[in-house]
Formats: structure tokens, C-alpha cells, sequence
């Protein structure tokens, strides 16, 4: 089967080109470096020519509202349409769990965007919402960051690994559509806890604060934002596994 996996080389893009082609699929990573650039429009056609499958799994390179709506608006036009000249028969993009309750950050809304247009599309599609990636908790951390003190709030997150994620979407795109689907870790922890953890791991004495009123990447958090429904496909790497990975890995 011809699956063309667009954001190839990226975190998600190239672990979801690994495991497919392990699988015995003719796979097309697709990227601008790869001269398929879904903005643009430019190879699409070409790439598109034969496949089954069309994973999308490629992310705006800003957050900043408008510019992130203005990629997932030009990207969903174009790869639909190519899609349908091809017939291709099943899409399958990554998005995030909570997506309808972070828009206070306008990237969600642009993303909310984007799983709109696919159900709208006309062809068959799976959406795999995806908790945070433990590969991002440094992010997060640092986002949290003032001088020598984090200020984080208490609610609970549900993180996963970057090889759980796309072992997940490679499942998605070897089965018939499902609509909506949500993935996320096998464990949730307070933020607070979470960020405490990895700093400890990491060696950095930073004071993690406890905050209720601090905010996620300027969004107001409680349990449920960034935690999966009941019924979510579980991940198998726990974070103190993925931590002794990192750290195996970085020596």
C-alpha cells in the first residue's frame, strides 16, 4: 500500500515513516525539503499519484494565531483536493486531546480549524488527538520559567512518548476511517509533579511553585483540559522509562 506521510521528517513524521515501512508499505515522506509543499500547492499532485493513504502530521511553523489559521486553512485546501483527483482513501491527521477547550490560545482555535475542514472534506478520515509529548515537557517547563523559580498549576496532565504517538497514527492509517480517536500516556500526574520530576532528572534545582492561577502557555487550566475522555487508547512507555531513555540517549 502507497502511503504518503506528510511532515516526514519531523518528531511524529519520521518515527510514523519508520514503523510503516518496518510494515512492508511503499511510504513518501513528504516535505518542502522533499519538494511537496501543501502551503504552496507545489508537488502535491505527484506525490498524491497511487497512494491509499495520505497521513498528515505536519504542524504550523508559528503559533501566532493568524499565521498558524492561514497555514492549516491553505494546507486543508490544497491536500483535499488532491486527494480527491487521486482517490485517495483514507486521511489520517494528528491533532491535540482538549483542542475545543485551549482555543483561548488562538493556535487551538486555528487547529479546532483544521479538524473542521477535515470532516468536512468528503474523504473518509481518522483524527488522532494526542495528549502532550514527554519530548515536550521541557518546553513546557521552560514556558513556566521566572529567573530561578517555575510557576506551574496543579492540573492534571496525561503526556505520552513520541513513539507511542505514532505508533498510534500508524494504526489509524492501516485501518478504515474512524472519525475522532484519542490517544494518551499510560499515567496522569499533576503538572506541578510532572515538572518537578523531569527538573530532578535533568539535575536542575530550579523551585517548581505551585500555582493554581498559573497558566499553560497563557491558557487557564483545570483536570480536564488536557486529559483524554474515558475510553483513550493508552500508550506503554511510562515517563520514568522515557526519562532513562533521554538520559541514555544524551551521554
Amino acid at each position: 500500500m502507497k502511503i504518503v506521510v506528510i511532515g516526514g521528517s519531523g518528531l511524529i513524521g519520521s518515527r510514523v515513516v519508520s514503523q510503516l515501512r518496518q510494515r512492508g508499505h511503499d511510504v513518501l515522506a513528504a516535505s518542502p525539503s522533499t519538494g511537496v509543499n501543501t502551503v504552496t500547492g507545489e508537488g502535491l499532485k505527484d506525490a498524491f499519484a497511487g497512494a491509499d493513504v495520505v497521513v498528515d502530521v505536519a504542524n504550523s511553523p508559528s503559533f501566532e494565531t493568524d499565521a498558524a489559521m492561514a497555514f492549516f486553512e491553505a494546507a486543508g485546501r490544497n491536500i483535499f483536493a488532491a486527494e480527491k483527483a487521486a482517490g485517495v482513501k483514507l486521511h489520517v491527521a494528528l491533532s491535540v486531546v482538549g483542542t475545543e477547550r485551549l482555543t483561548e490560545f488562538g493556535y487551538f482555535g486555528a487547529k479546532l480549524a483544521q479538524e473542521r475542514a477535515i470532516e468536512n472534506s468528503g474523504v473518509p478520515y481518522t483524527i488522532v488527538r494526542a495528549t502532550q509529548f514527554f519530548e515536550f515537557v521541557g518546553g513546557i517547563a521552560q514556558s513556566a520559567t521566572q529567573g530561578e523559580t517555575l510557576h506551574v498549576p496543579p492540573a492534571r496532565i496525561q503526556p505520552m512518548a513520541a513513539d507511542d504517538v505514532a505508533a498510534a497514527v500508524v494504526d489509524a492509517a492501516l485501518s478504515p476511517g474512524k472519525g475522532m480517536i484519542e490517544v494518551a500516556g499510560p499515567e496522569s500526574f499533576p503538572m506541578d509533579q510532572l515538572i518537578r520530576t523531569y527538573l530532578a532528572a535533568k539535575k536542575d534545582r530550579k523551585e517548581v511553585i505551585t500555582d493554581p492561577a498559573a497558566r499553560y502557555f497563557g491558557i487557564a487550566v483545570d483536570d480536564r483540559s488536557l486529559t483524554p475522555d474515558a475510553g483513550a487508547r493508552l500508550g506503554k512507555i511510562t515517563f520514568d522509562e522515557w526519562l532513562r531513555r533521554d538520559q541514555t540517549a544524551a551521554a
